[in-house]
């Protein structure tokens, strides 16, 4: 695999999630950078950048709504972009353009990040899951513990390591992978 051989897929980085009650901008500063670096990267390497929509019928997940576009300050090119209720269709466009390898950053990080890591790692893919480049909000479970964004970041990773995803920084996975470098 190289470079060619990979994709950006960014997961509903879009203004809808700016209208929920959980958005907390100090969180999203730093996200945004990371990304936009990674943007920026893919971009400066040839790596073809996927931009993913989460829609819905109502709210500020609806089409109509104005907020479905992107997180704003992020500049991004796409070479595609896909709406989404469930899974995307991504995969035949993945195909056809010989894709073997996703790095995956994005909104949120243990929902619409972690899932399509785990699929694209079901169907065959290579994932670096670029944590770093994902966000998350605080939540609360059922007993009333609050789980802070970085723990829930660190429970995701932890899940996905080795198993769905390498774990990459910004840099790492616009390298490419240990053995993409070495070859």
């Amino acid at each position: 695999m190289s470079a060619s051989d990979a994709a950006l897929v960014v997961v509903d980085a879009q203004e809808s999630f700016r209208r929920r009650p959980y958005w907390r901008d100090d969180d999203a500063q730093p996200f945004v950078g990371r990304l936009q670096a990674l943007i920026d990267g893919a971009k400066a390497a040839a790596i073809p950048v996927v931009q993913v929509f989460h829609v819905a019928d109502s709210g500020p997940f609806a089409k109509n709504s104005g907020f479905v576009r992107t997180l704003e300050p992020l500049a991004i090119a796409p070479d595609a972009i896909f709406r989404k209720r469930r899974h995307s269709g991504l995969d035949v466009w993945l195909i056809e353009n010989g894709v073997r390898r996703l790095i995956v950053s994005g909104i949120r990080t243990e929902q619409c990040c972690e899932t399509t890591t785990r699929h694209a790692s079901d169907l065959g893919y290579a994932v670096d899951f670029v944590g770093e480049a994902t966000l998350t909000f605080p939540m609360a479970n059922a007993a009333g513990r609050e789980w802070s964004s970085a723990e829930i970041r660190a429970r995701t990773e932890l899940a996905l390591a080795g198993r769905f995803a390498r774990i990459a920084t910004v840099e790492e996975a616009l390298l490419g992978r240990p053995e993409e470098i070495a070859a």
